[in-house]
């Protein structure tokens, strides 16, 4: 069954924006009516950058800078009236150590993209998403969810957006919704490129974690708050 979502009239803000996951829930929120604004560290020109700048508003932004987070969110609300939506899709993954070889700059890094862009997005974003009773939804990962071999500090950062997610929820109830997306791993260029022994098939569609993140914005889930949602595919 074919599910439509109108999401005319209001403003969504997804970081990661030029990514393949980014610019996936950037063209399902466009063709759903909102108003999307991007956020990326890489601009429209870099090779790397997915989306097509034509559905949306760009920023060119460093989200592990707290002055280029809320500078692009005062821009955002300034724009477009207000802000009714963050989708923390900014991240990334480097591992293949075992942690006592782990150089601490690949641990920073982790931690960096992966939370601290998710923390002081919704930081500066929160105040604007309260005045339109509104919802984040964040990207945590399946792996989260245990320990396991070679990428320690990939799957804690990952678990400490599923944990910021739960007290995000619980600290904005009533005003704002705070959910998590756990996919497996994700069919992406760069996956294929990194993985090329790999059975793709069972890795899951960036299109379809996008439609979760967008029902998860909707009045459809209008009850969920402080959830991480599985969207592992076939995996």
């Amino acid at each position: 069954m074919a599910v439509e979502f109108d999401f005319s009239g209001e403003t969504v803000l997804v970081t990661g924006a030029g990514g393949a996951l980014g610019s996936a829930v950037i063209d399902a929120f466009a063709a759903a009516g909102a108003s999307v604004c991007g956020a990326d560290v890489v601009g429209p020109d870099s090779e790397d950058f997915l989306a097509d700048p034509e559905t949306m508003c760009y920023h060119q932004a460093d989200f592990t800078d707290e002055d280029d987070v809320e500078g692009v969110v005062s821009d955002v609300v300034e724009e477009h009236g207000g802000l009714d939506y963050l989708c923390n899709v900014a991240g990334s993954w480097r591992g293949g150590n075992p942690i006592d070889e782990t150089p601490v700059e690949d641990f920073e890094f982790m931690l960096d993209v992966n939370l601290k862009t998710m923390f002081l997005a919704a930081k500066h974003a929160l105040p604007h998403l309260r005045d339109a009773g509104g919802a984040i939804v964040s990207v945590s990962a399946r792996s989260s969810l245990e320990g396991g071999e070679g990428d320690g500090p990939y799957r804690a950062s990952k678990a400490g957006v599923r944990l910021l997610t739960e007290s995000i929820a619980a600290e904005n109830r009533g005003t704002v919704r705070a959910n998590a997306v756990m996919p497996s791993v994700i069919d992406t260029p760069m996956n294929r490129e990194m993985m090329p022994d790999a059975d793709s098939e069972t890795w899951v569609d960036p299109a379809d974690i996008a439609e979760t993140i967008v029902a998860l914005c909707s009045d459809a889930t209008s009850v969920t708050s402080g959830a991480a949602i599985p969207v592992y595919g076939e995996a």
